[in-house]
């Protein structure tokens, strides 16, 4: 298990900071947001330091992503009045991590006005079959790279 030392979710792991623990295994923890975007909003990060996404290899991914619904579930079970879930994995500063140690965010949703809000923007006029099937080529040239 790699860590670093000055990363605050390591200290987290380490219990060097306090924190609020839902679940915890040998492989990831999970504990209450301390922003409380909507109540029970709880971090899932991997017990070894990844910066983000991009860092994982296939075993690491499989590990944390598998316990993802059960850490889900749980939350939606703790509490009657939830309707659904959120779940978001910020991937970058410019996609909003502020934490350079990954980490996936669970975010209960109570209603449409709990607080919490997503905005998709509709650029589907700006793109053609052939400009999608470009994007697409680019990207799948990138899986042979492996």
């Amino acid at each position: 298990m790699a860590l670093d030392q000055d990363c605050i979710f390591c200290k987290i792991i380490r219990n060097e900071i306090p924190n609020t623990v839902v679940y915890e295994d040998n492989v990831v923890k999970a504990f209450l947001d301390i922003t409380q975007g909507t109540p029970g909003h709880t971090l899932v990060i991997p017990k070894t330091h990844v910066p983000d996404i991009f860092a994982y290899d296939a075993d690491l991914a499989a590990a944390v992503f598998s316990r993802i619904p059960k850490i889900a579930r749980a939350i939606k079970a703790s509490d009657p009045a939830i309707k659904g879930m959120n779940i978001l994995n910020n991937n970058g500063k410019v996609a909003y991590q502020s934490v350079f140690h990954s980490h996936i965010h669970l975010i209960p949703r109570y209603s449409a006005k709990d607080g919490f809000g997503m905005r998709f923007t509709d650029n589907s006029a700006h793109y053609t079959p052939e400009k999608l099937q470009k994007i697409a080529t680019q990207i799948h040239q990138q899986f042979s790279a492996d």
